[in-house]
This record gives C-alpha cells, sequence and structure tokens, in this order.
C-alpha cells in the first residue's frame, strides 16, 4: 500500500472510530483487552517471552486507561476502579512469574465483564428504540 493509500486507510479507520457511541467504543475497549490476553497465553505457550510481555504491557495499558476515564460519581465507577487495580494487580504477577493458571483466571475475568458490558449495550439500545417507537406512535 502506498503512503497515500495508507493516510486514506487510517483516515477512514479514524472516522469509523469517531462515529462509535462512548458504549460502542467501550465494548472495543473490552474485545481489545480479551484479545490481547489470548495472545499473551499463546506466546506463553510458544516460549515467545518478548510477546507474552508486550501482549500483557498492552493489557495493562488498556485496563489503566479504562480505569482512568471511570467517572467516579457513580457508585459502579469505584467497584470498576477495584476491579481494575486488582486485575491490573494480577497481571503483573503473571507477567513476574508467567503464570498461565493466573492469566487463564484474569482472561476469563476479562471476558465476563466484556460480556457483561455488551449485554448492558445491547439493553440499552433495545431501550432506546422501544423510546423512539413510543414516541413515534404518540406524534402520529
Amino acid at each position: 500500500m502506498d503512503f497515500k493509500g495508507y493516510q486514506g486507510y487510517q483516515g477512514y479507520k479514524e472516522q469509523g472510530i469517531n462515529d462509535l457511541s462512548p458504549g460502542e467504543l467501550l465494548l472495543l475497549l473490552y474485545d481489545e483487552l480479551v484479545k490481547r490476553l489470548i495472545r499473551a497465553d499463546l506466546a506463553l505457550g510458544k516460549e515467545d517471552y518478548v510477546l507474552f510481555e508486550a501482549s500483557v504491557d498492552r493489557s495493562l495499558e488498556i485496563i489503566r486507561y479504562l480505569d482512568d476515564t471511570l467517572d467516579m460519581q457513580y457508585p459502579i465507577s469505584r467497584n470498576l476502579n477495584r476491579l481494575y487495580d486488582y486485575l491490573s494487580f494480577e497481571l503483573n504477577r503473571v507477567k513476574a512469574g508467567r503464570n498461565k493458571t493466573e492469566l487463564d483466571r484474569v482472561k476469563g475475568m476479562a471476558g465476563e465483564l466484556r460480556d457483561t458490558f455488551r449485554e448492558a449495550q445491547k439493553n440499552v439500545r433495545q431501550e432506546a428504540a422501544a423510546q423512539e417507537a413510543a414516541g413515534a406512535g404518540t406524534q402520529g
């Protein structure tokens, strides 16, 4: 791909991200977190410790970003803050000890968290559609 083509592709990707709702962006981050943890697991199995550490580091960066963007006025944010702290602590242990059992546990927790947010996002979309339909019905 030439440089102009690359710039066009980057612009397309950025525009796509800018068009996402906050909930969709959150899901994208959780998907990336789970993907990086899977990559870390595969790298650990192949004893590719450079890729393993890079994948764990990227996972830690994502968790840090998720934690930094919490709106602490909501009670759930304090719970998520503690959960993110715990995941970070465990991932640092995983990285230091190359511990597959702990990595599997963290990977499972991240997957469950992602699935919970995916379900919540689906519920929000359904509620919004129902309210929109109810509003359209009263205007006619």
